[in-house]
């Protein structure tokens, strides 16, 4: 069966593979390159190549010896980014073409990559297949190839939000993040943390989790869960009528969860309920308030076409407004 965990998992039997040698040095004799027809050359790409072969991904990771020749076919087909995914196909150096490996984890300042060809010291011509870490924002990496796999591709790209068969988590994202069963969740490892914390498993609205020591859920309290509120109404998903306030409410649960569709989950994971990614990806993307301050002549309209925000997420994030055609100098409009 292909898919991201298939690939992972072929090339993560590999680490400690060593190619062969001779004459007292290493000679790129290796079963890739037997495999790919061209041994005793750099192999690194012929690596990939031969785990998405093994794995069935053989039709969305190109057969690539030479890594700008697996540049180009990702760029091709739209598949490219400056940003990691889990499963993505990582090229280092100029243009792509020092040398490749494969993405399985990142965080906002390391990726976690298994490479052929390489050593300890991360060299490009080394000796066998090594998990490593390296620096994200490094300079010597180029870019990611990230393959169409049938359960979706976990990204941390802010363009690629919103794509069809794409899962966004942001800034850190790993193996147990990927879509179980070819579905696109996007909170598999929420549940994981939930049940950590000795929380229901299913879907249940009424039910209460605990987050960085914080409740979230019905009969929890406290600044946390108006600021809470106020964020979601910026993310243009409040359903307020009175508040946000400190206590939790059925309308703090309906904002949430239309906070959960609006960023493509489903199900259980769409409850109204707030899991512990999508309670980081809200507060990191609509935490701190945007305001403008209203000048003469200004609408609601013309603000939301000046700052590039649909109006009617504008209008939500600002149920303070009672005529969106009527705003006073002065006043301040949150946005989105």
């Amino acid at each position: 069966m292909a898919g991201a965990r298939e690939f992972i998992s072929v090339a993560r039997e590999e680490i400690g593979y060593q190619e062969g040698f001779s004459d007292g040095h290493w000679d790129n004799d290796n079963k890739f390159g037997r495999w790919y027809g061209m041994n005793e050359e750099a192999w690194c790409g012929m690596f990939v190549s031969w785990a998405a072969d093994r794995s069935g991904n053989g039709d969305i990771v190109p057969r690539y010896a030479w890594c700008p020749a697996g540049v180009e076919w990702f760029q091709d087909r739209g598949r490219w980014s400056a940003y990691p995914a889990v499963g993505s196909v990582v090229f280092f150096g100029p243009g792509g073409g020092s040398h490749t490996g494969i993405c399985i984890a990142y965080t906002d300042d390391e990726i976690t990559t298994i490479e052929g060809n390489t050593n300890d010291s991360g060299s490009a011509e080394g000796d066998g297949v090594y998990l490593k870490t390296r620096p994200r924002k490094s300079s010597y990496i180029y870019g990611y190839g990230i393959p169409d796999f049938p359960e979706g591709a976990v990204v941390a790209d802010p363009d690629w939000r919103g794509r069809p068969g794409v899962v966004h988590f942001g800034e850190q994202a790993d193996e147990s993040d990927i879509p179980a069963g070819g579905g696109t969740s996007s909170r598999p490892a929420d549940r994981e943390e939930n049940r950590d914390e000795g929380t229901p498993e299913s879907g249940d609205s009424s039910r209460q989790v605990v987050i960085d020591g914080l409740a979230y859920g019905p009969g929890s309290s406290g600044d946390h869960i108006t600021r809470l509120g106020e964020t979601l109404v910026r993310a243009g998903c409040g359903a307020y009528k009175e508040g946000p306030g400190p206590d939790w409410t059925e309308a703090d649960t309906e904002s949430m969860r239309r906070y959960q569709q609006k960023i493509g989950d489903t199900g259980a994971d769409a409850d109204g309920i707030p899991g512990p990614r999508q309670l980081a990806r809200l507060t990191a993307e609509y935490g701190r308030a945007r305001t403008v301050t209203v000048r003469e002549g200004d609408t609601l309209s013309s603000i939301a076409a000046a700052n590039d925000v649909p109006l009617s997420e504008l209008t939500a994030a600002n149920p303070q407004i009672g005529d969106p055609d009527t705003i006073t100098p002065g006043e301040t409009v949150t946005l989105p």
